[in-house]
């Protein structure tokens, strides 16, 4: 029986994206890849996308939206497994991919932030997101130990921000966290991880962080 041809689609920083992508390759899964401007999405996306949003991955003729259901049909069609077998555990790792969307959540709002106040909201917030991790993380040098997991493939992404922030005179994310430095720098020189996005995404990154006129835009 043929494997179903799978056509992700995409768009150049979204982080969400980056997650369904560092899945297909830690499985070694063939697929073809097109990029969108979300800001001029074509009709034929809209027509996919019920929330107009990517990823998108197209198996054969059938669509799936939202990047956790995509990571989950992968790990369920595909070997090898990173999801945990026990089922607590799985839940429990679920859990901390919500988390690690909530997390994506609070750098938008620092790397956004319009005004001083609002950026050491952000900050704090942040901050205690990676507190939380610190104490939920293993002692690696992944989420859960030897081998990588979907938990992983979710703060990928995450963690990639922050390079891009220390450049932009941001640092000491870590300074409190060991154990979630060491993860980070784990993942950032993984291969999957390394291969999730294209070259010249910190730049980008820096261009759309000044295309949103915030207090990090003047550094740019």
């Amino acid at each position: 029986m043929s494997q179903p041809r799978l056509h992700l689609i995409s768009f150049d920083l979204c982080p969400f994206v980056q997650r369904a992508v560092i899945t297909l390759l830690e499985k070694g899964i063939p697929f073809e890849r097109t990029y969108i401007d979300l800001a001029n999405k074509p009709e034929w996306f809209l027509q996919l996308s019920p929330t107009g949003k990517v990823p998108v991955l197209q198996v054969d003729d059938a669509t799936l939206f939202e990047s956790s259901v995509i990571a989950e049909y992968l790990d369920e069609v595909y070997g090898p497994q990173l999801h945990p077998l026990d089922p607590l555990t799985k839940a429990q790792h679920r859990a901390w991919m919500e988390f690690s969307s909530a997390t994506l959540g609070s750098l938008w709002s620092f790397y956004t932030a319009a005004n001083t106040e609002g950026l050491e909201n952000a900050r704090k917030d942040v901050l205690g997101k990676i507190a939380r991790l610190e104490a939920a993380v293993s002692n690696g040098p992944f989420f859960a130990g030897e081998s990588i997991s979907l938990v992983d493939a979710a703060f990928g992404p995450v963690f990639r921000y922050f390079p891009v922030l220390e450049s932009l005179g941001e640092s000491g994310w870590f300074d409190a966290a060991p154990k979630v430095h060491a993860w980070s720098t784990a993942l950032l020189a993984h291969p999957s991880v390394v291969d999730a996005v294209q070259p010249g995404y910190s730049d980008k990154l820096k261009l759309f962080i000044k295309s949103k006129g915030g207090v990090l835009a003047a550094r740019v």
